[in-house]
């Protein structure tokens, strides 16, 4: 599978790191909405996230508690909102995005547009969080 993600995996196109483990990279989505917006992806290309095995999924869905909370440090907001479309980009992947209205996860919205600097220093308050 040669998607966006594939490549951000491999290190052929970087992202704003967020977390990582030897299973799952996180990221800041560069057309987010709402600061904060971050990828969640597994290393392994997967098209469907119901594709994946049962055990790859859950320790998925425990990485991104973790980013989660990390996220909320930094963003403070009512919760942290989890979602899974998978239309977009054939590769398994969770959004997690600072929320504080049901609104903010309706991606019908326009799409922020946030500097390259400042997005990375986003990354670096979210990976520094505890």
């Amino acid at each position: 599978m040669g998607s966006i993600f594939s490549k951000i995996v491999s290190g052929e196109i970087p992202c704003n790191k967020v977390a990582e483990n030897d299973q799952f990279l996180a990221f800041l989505d560069v057309m987010p909405l709402r600061e904060g917006h971050v990828l969640v992806i597994p290393k392994i290309a997967v098209d469907y996230i119901f594709d994946m095995e049962d055990a790859l999924l859950a320790d998925m869905m425990i990485f991104s508690k973790s980013v989660a909370r990390k996220l909320k440090n930094v963003f403070p907001c009512k919760k942290i909102g989890v979602t899974v479309i998978g239309l977009e980009v054939p590769y398994a992947h969770i959004h997690l995005i600072p929320i504080n209205s049901l609104s903010d996860m309706d991606f019908s919205k326009p799409k922020l547009k946030i500097e390259e600097s400042r997005l990375a220093e986003i990354a670096k308050l979210i990976s520094e969080a505890v």
